[in-house]
């Protein structure tokens, strides 16, 4: 097991992933591969980043894995419910895209407590009424810390642990777009509506299939 993959990312490195991979914003062809890629050495062949497989608890005490998504694309969020900082914002345009897209089964979200300790099932459920939405379009998941937290690796974004910051967590406020091959294929800072406007471009790009290249393995 790579046990770096267990370690929380810095913005800085994280701003740098991005901008590694920043083509095909909208008003291009193409979304972009976004993440940590491998290149074979001896046959130059790229493995692409992807989501792990992982299975959580959503508001309504159902297992949620990968095999939910398989034919679906799906915004991603890290987040607690006793938030005081950017939560609120960044629930406040996750509820944009549910509200978009509430009627088209092809597209779910997906947000993932990092405060594993304090929100539980029944407190998920409880988020989820204050806000209007309801299960399956919408899950709230919780689980094992290590999972949790290993997992934002993938979505090159960050969590921490952090009693000196209001709250208690220091963390991102990244809405993630993944396709249905579990790749990464664009990003928003989820404080700024500007921002996530032309993230719901993408949304719609990804879901036209305007990708005009050959979808990697």
């Amino acid at each position: 097991m790579d046990h770096k993959k267990f370690l929380p990312i810095p913005l800085m490195a994280i701003c740098l992933v991005f901008s590694l991979y920043s083509c095909g914003q909208p008003g291009s062809d193409t979304l972009p591969y976004l993440g940590f890629h491998d290149i074979d050495t001896e046959t130059g062949d790229t493995s692409y980043h992807q989501i792990r497989n992982f299975a959580f608890v959503d508001q309504d005490s159902q297992v949620v894995t990968n095999n939910y998504f398989e034919d679906k694309i799906y915004i991603a969020d890290f987040f607690f419910t006793s938030c005081p900082t950017i939560c609120p914002k960044v629930k406040a345009q996750m509820l944009r895209i549910h509200d978009k897209y509430k009627n088209d089964d092809r597209v779910a979200l997906l947000s993932h407590t990092i405060d594993v300790k304090r929100d539980t099932v029944g407190k998920l459920k409880k988020y989820a009424n204050g806000l209007g939405v309801d299960t399956p379009k919408w899950r709230f998941v919780t689980g094992d810390r290590d999972s949790i937290y290993a997992i934002t690796y993938d979505y090159i974004s960050t969590a921490l642990e952090a009693p000196d910051v209001p709250g208690g967590f220091d963390h991102s406020g990244w809405i993630l777009l993944i396709d249905e091959n579990r790749h990464l294929r664009a990003y928003a800072d989820g404080t700024k509506e500007e921002k996530v406007d032309l993230f719901l471009e993408q949304i719609d790009q990804l879901l036209a299939g305007s990708e005009q290249t050959e979808q990697p393995e």
